[in-house]
């Protein structure tokens, strides 16, 4: 193996294709050697001698540049400042000149409110993902002009946190093969002439589908399940057959003790509605006291344009097999529910997600599901945020666990990465919000048990945010426990860390709760 290029360690090489006409790769480019801000472009690679040639340059970012199957047209995502790729982004297609450089460039769809994803080349036309109609649906530009393949209130695509995710992918000049989300998942068969899509046979036990692929008519992607890891599952087009061709791994627990997520939709105090996966206590060993309400763990994914899914979550068995309930929301801001519902965070980051939070605890404390004075809450990073946000503002929680939550939004908008940079922006809409919604700065809210974990190493997060809120929280002589871990940053890589952090969360809770736990580990918390 050689290296192909010999570029400064500033250049960053990314979301490749071929260009088999002119023997170079095309690819997206970041240069962090750029003031006062990376700076990306789409260039062409000679791999032959390493040569890097600027095709086209002017936005803030790219994604995505495909080249047409007769070499002649170039098709790549483009979006800039403020704008997060599934917040606005267009699709340009430009022609190659004699030279291999870019002329005659369209716009093709998008714009400051339309995102587009996944462009791909389908015979004499180009395919794509807009959420022109409220979802992702599949679109189709060619001499006619733009038109919707496939019109479907569901998404079929994801935000891009990350270059390639692939959400269909192209048999041929006619067919696709898309993964269909939802509570409902599904594969579906995508006519792209008449406009009909047929599920493709997957078992019941499926709960997703990504990083679609097509070999040789064959169809194989990552395919998720609710009582098992995930696997790589190739699928017959013809007759729906499916073939596990690797597993992640046997379940790290007996069929019986796994608890199989509800999806809900519940009310919110504004009249709509919200959505969460809940997980009910599960194991066969133990019977539950007559009467006795579990207590409940609210889990707050990152993001916070993330989504969490039915999947098997180990984490949420972790406590399902010890006797809680667990909640797992898609609060408003979540992707998966369509546009409207993903931009309904937009300037009430910090607000409105914890009172989706604390309309579903009060559903289920209503319903009589929970036990009302047993209520934690969880999350990491942006998920964190949202649970200091929601300690430091609700009487909701009677405890929390925040794993390297974020508790300064100034400091986040100051240290974060280009990619990131403009986001809190849209997600805030008002500069003062940086210190009104950033819970380091209402402390004096912080009023029930919290355990905090910490990377000693964190550059977004750094120790001194957790160290001031469990300084306060001494202070105020409530039950508060700290666990700063050597050589991590944002986001633990260790497993034996992974580990302890999982276990001293459980042991914190149980004991704030005078839970009999045999299995809790040892842990130090002052003030109880």
């Amino acid at each position: 193996m050689e290296p192909v290029t010999d570029n400064p360690v500033t250049i960053r090489i990314a979301d490749m294709s071929w260009d088999s006409e002119r023997a170079r790769v095309i690819a997206v480019i970041e240069d962090h050697g750029a003031e006062p801000e990376a700076a990306n472009t789409i260039a062409a690679i000679d791999p032959k001698d390493g040569t890097i040639t600027q095709l086209h340059a002017g936005h803030d970012f790219y994604a995505a540049p495909r080249v047409s199957p007769a070499g002649d047209k170039l098709a790549f995502l483009h979006w800039d400042h403020p704008n997060m790729p599934w917040d606005g982004s267009q699709v340009s297609v430009a022609r190659f000149d004699p030279e291999g450089q870019l002329t005659e460039e369209i716009v093709v769809a998008g714009g400051v409110a339309e995102a587009i994803l996944q462009p791909e080349w389908i015979g004499d036309g180009l395919l794509f993902l807009s959420d022109r109609n409220g979802f992702w649906n599949l679109y189709r530009y060619d001499s006619s002009g733009v038109y919707c393949v496939l019109e479907d209130g569901v998404d079929y695509g994801s935000p891009p946190w990350v270059f390639a995710m692939r959400h269909y992918v192209v048999l041929d000049d006619r067919y696709v093969v898309a993964a269909r989300n939802g509570p409902e998942p599904q594969l579906v068969l995508v006519d792209t002439t008449s406009g009909f899509a047929s599920p493709i046979q997957a078992p019941d036990n499926v709960s997703g589908f990504g990083d679609l692929i097509c070999h040789d008519g064959q169809i194989a992607c990552v395919t998720q399940y609710v009582n098992s890891l995930p696997a790589l599952v190739s699928y017959q087009v013809s007759d729906g057959g499916a073939t596990r061709l690797r597993d992640s791994g046997p379940t790290p627990l007996a069929a019986e003790f796994v608890a199989i997520a509800e999806h809900v939709s519940f009310p919110t105090r504004d009249n709509a509605q919200a959505h969460a996966y809940l997980y009910w206590p599960n194991n066969p060993n133990v019977s539950p006291q007559p009467d006795a309400l579990p207590p409940l763990l609210v889990m707050t994914h990152g993001g916070p344009t993330a989504a969490t899914s039915g999947a098997l979550n180990l984490r949420a068995q972790f406590y399902t097999s010890r006797g809680w309930a667990v909640a797992d929301v898609n609060y408003r801001g979540s992707s998966g529910y369509g546009r409207a519902y993903r931009d309904a965070l937009n300037g009430a980051w910090g607000v409105l997600e914890v009172q989706d939070c604390e309309d579903l605890v009060e559903h289920l404390i209503s319903t009589n599901r929970v036990d009302a004075n047993r209520v934690a809450i969880r999350g990491g990073s942006a998920g964190g945020f949202t649970t200091l946000a929601a300690l430091t503002t609700s009487n909701t929680f009677r405890a929390g666990a925040s794993h390297y939550g974020i508790g300064d939004l100034a400091a986040l908008a100051r240290d974060t990465h280009k990619f990131e940079s403009r986001y809190l922006d849209t997600l805030l809409g008002d500069p003062e919000a940086l210190q009104s919604r950033s819970p380091i700065h209402h402390i004096d809210r912080l009023n029930c048990p919290v355990i905090f974990f910490q990377g000693s190493e964190d550059k977004v997060v750094p120790p001194n945010q957790s160290q001031e809120m469990v300084e306060a929280l001494r202070q105020k002589q409530i039950p508060v426990a700290y666990l700063e871990f050597p050589e991590e940053g944002h986001g633990f890589r260790k497993a034996d860390n992974i580990i302890r952090a999982m276990d001293s969360e459980y042991a914190f809770f149980c004991r704030v709760f005078s839970i009999d736990a045999a299995q809790a580990v040892p842990l130090e918390i002052e003030n109880l």
